[in-house]
């Protein structure tokens, strides 16, 4: 309604500056002052209609644009100014000048456009601050925040610095809280719940970055591409974005392997206990877990699924998806070494 109301009074005024300057404009007998209205009434309208086809231009890319054409102005002027100090014809330094003028202006503007997205995403965290001070940025990826345990991760303060939240990521999320998928959709929701629990929590900087990148259709490369301008670390637990973001020289903080790190170490021989409850892959095997989610693959233990029994450990192994220990029931561990 504002915009509507500017747009009225820009046509009002523009009618009545053209019957002004209509009126002052005399030839004879004649009154331009109504010719003038006319004029200042098709003025208005044009500049509307051009305003509407630049509604797609953004104001981040206009900035970039000016920048560039201030760079330009600058460079040229720099370079004129030192072709002065050469003898030369009058016209030919005023041709040279416009030259100049033109081509500088021309690449300056180019250069800003193409690096707009570092330039429109830097000028916004340009700030004074001591050198001893930390304010790292952790970018946050849609699955860290449905995984649920960022939260509890958080509270503890072994993390320190700016989360941010870009805005492509919540549009995933919001996304998925809208799937017709019953279990997608409540993956979603708890996701912005998670969210919500953050941004409530005084303990926490967390902030919703604006930026998107209109070329990259990939929410993950979208993530590394703005991970690299705001030299920022990202938080998953996606292992191919992993993967990726650290061949791309990025730091990575991933939730799974905090997670493996912190489980208590366990060695061949020590004795464990646990719940059978179903079958392994292989034959007569039985498949238990641990209070960490530790999976125990237990031989000779189908028998047993469903009750709790004392394993052996014989040896442990580490996968991508997590540790894995196999074992013998204590009973028969005593049998074999008879």
């Amino acid at each position: 309604m504002t915009l509507i109301f500017i747009r009225i009074f820009f046509v009002v005024l523009s009618v009545i500056i053209g019957f002004q300057v209509g009126s002052f404009t005399q030839a004879g007998a004649s009154d331009f002052s109504v010719l003038g209205a006319s004029i200042g009434f098709l003025a208005a309208v044009l500049i509307i209609i051009f305003e509407f086809t630049m509604r797609k231009v953004s104001v981040r890319g206009l900035s970039s644009a000016v920048f560039g054409l201030l760079f330009g102005l600058i460079m040229a002027k720099l370079v004129s100014d030192t072709m002065t100090l050469i003898s030369m014809d009058k016209n030919l330094v005023y041709s040279l000048r416009v030259i100049l003028t033109l081509i500088f202006c021309y690449l300056g503007m180019i250069m800003a456009m193409r690096g707009r997205d570092e330039f429109n995403i830097i000028v916004p965290y340009v700030k004074f601050s001591r050198q001893d001070q930390n304010d790292e940025m952790i970018l946050l990826d849609t699955s860290v925040i449905i995984d649920g345990r960022i939260a509890d991760v958080c509270k503890t303060g072994f993390l320190d610095g700016k989360f941010i939240v870009p805005r492509f990521v919540l549009k995933e999320l919001q996304q998925i809280a809208d799937s017709s998928d019953s279990l997608k959709r409540e993956r979603g929701r708890r996701g912005l719940d998670i969210l919500g629990k953050l941004q409530k929590s005084q303990n926490i900087d967390i902030k919703i970055h604006n930026e998107d990148f209109a070329d990259i259709k990939e929410v993950d490369l979208k993530l590394v591409k703005l991970a690299k301008v705001l030299d920022a670390k990202i938080f998953t637990n996606d292992y191919n974005l992993n993967k990726v973001s650290e061949i791309q020289g990025i730091r990575v903080l991933n939730i799974n392997e905090l997670s493996n790190a912190l489980r208590p170490v366990v060695l061949p021989g020590e004795m464990l206990e646990t719940r059978l409850i179903k079958e392994g892959k292989e034959y007569n095997q039985g498949v238990g877990y641990l209070e960490d989610g530790t999976m125990i693959v237990v031989d000779n233990g189908r028998r047993l699924i469903g009750q709790n029994v004392n394993v052996v450990v014989g040896s442990v192994l580490q996968t991508a998806a997590g540790r894995m220990i196999f074992g013998k029931l204590l009973e028969d561990n005593k049998k074999n070494n008879k």
